[in-house]
């Protein structure tokens, strides 16, 4: 294994823990009756940092490992699911679209759209009701506004750095 792989695998851990963090320790009350944290926020900057493929991992990892250390366990399957390819949506778009600032807003909507249609069939398939899981869409909506906010205005202010955009060559 060269330099360039370990940096790579040692970033995706990082990332996947600061995932871990930003879900479960910060948390904003949301008047949709739930909290919006900071994990998709670091879920979007994975696609911008790692690319997709890398960057699902990280993002996948540190969201599940979120859901099944507190007390949502019945749900990390998805949530594996449905953030890791959240990832590859966005980081391919990204990629599609040139790595351009709008290319980032763009791709985080697309991601978040989707994060949003997944949990909702999730709940669909756990609950067998799809009345009671679009009960979940309201505050989903409001994390993916936060994220999509967030995550590009992050990787843009990471971006001018010239430390971090040499070892983040994907951004």
């Amino acid at each position: 294994m060269n330099t360039r792989q370990i940096h790579i695998w040692i970033s995706s851990a990082l990332l996947a823990a600061l995932t871990y963090i930003g879900t479960i320790v910060v948390q904003i009350p949301s008047p949709m009756n739930g909290f919006v944290n900071l994990g998709d926020i670091v879920v979007l900057l994975c696609a911008y940092l790692l690319g997709p493929w890398h960057g699902a991992v990280a993002g996948g990892v540190g969201s599940l490992l979120a859901d099944a250390l507190t007390g949502y366990l019945l749900y990390a399957p998805g949530t594996l699911i449905i953030k890791s390819l959240m990832v590859i949506l966005s980081g391919l778009l990204y990629r599609a679209m040139g790595k351009r600032p709008m290319g980032m807003v763009l791709s985080a909507i697309a991601a978040e759209i989707w994060m949003v249609l997944g949990y909702f069939l999730y709940a669909a398939i756990l609950l067998g009701n799809g009345l009671a899981a679009a009960s979940s869409i309201p505050g989903n909506l409001m994390q993916a506004a936060f994220a999509v906010v967030g995550g590009p205005a992050l990787a843009l202010a990471l971006r001018a750095q010239s430390r971090i955009r040499a070892r983040f060559p994907a951004l």
